[in-house]
């Protein structure tokens, strides 16, 4: 979406795109869908990403919008790709999180997998991307990450 713009105008885009509909799904008290990925690589290391336009200098689990026809893994599977360039493999649907974020409500069909592939953010989307273990995320990991991440080590790093 809009690759045929400079990175800069992209990202200045993105942002103000994200503040409008922040606020109309706030006004029209929005019940959102979307998918977040717990990807792991062959060390137990989570890979989180930073994005360019919303909560910047937060460390979030790559994810977005859940496609209508979409299921939770493809949705997974291409959101990984297509903000990290890594491969999703053994991707295990492990249900939904519900978070009301003040007048809307966010609906997160949760997965889990191995990722494949050395993390490489698009620069556009995603400013950085990068791999930890769990025990030792980041102080700026969001606290529904945080939380997403305790109840799959809790449940074995799967389902």
């Amino acid at each position: 979406m809009l690759s045929f713009l400079p990175s800069p105008v992209h990202r200045v885009a993105l942002r103000t795109a994200h503040t409008l509909r922040l606020r109309w799904w706030r006004l029209t008290k929005r019940k959102v869908r979307g998918c977040n990925v717990i990807a792991a690589n062959a060390e137990g290391h989570v890979l989180l990403v930073r994005h360019s336009y919303h909560a910047r200098d937060t460390w979030m689990l790559p994810g977005g919008g859940l496609g209508r026809d979409e299921s939770p893994v493809g949705t997974a599977a291409r959101e990984l790709r297509e903000e990290t360039g890594c491969v999703l493999r053994g991707a295990v649907h492990l249900g939904a999180v519900t978070i009301n974020r003040n007048g809307w409500t966010n609906v997160i069909e949760l997965v889990s997998g191995q990722a494949e592939g050395a993390p490489a953010a698009d620069g556009r989307e995603i400013e950085e991307a990068r791999f930890f273990a769990p025990d030792a995320l980041p102080e700026k990991t969001s606290g529904p990450v945080r939380e997403m991440i305790a109840k799959w080590r809790q449940n074995g790093n799967s389902a």
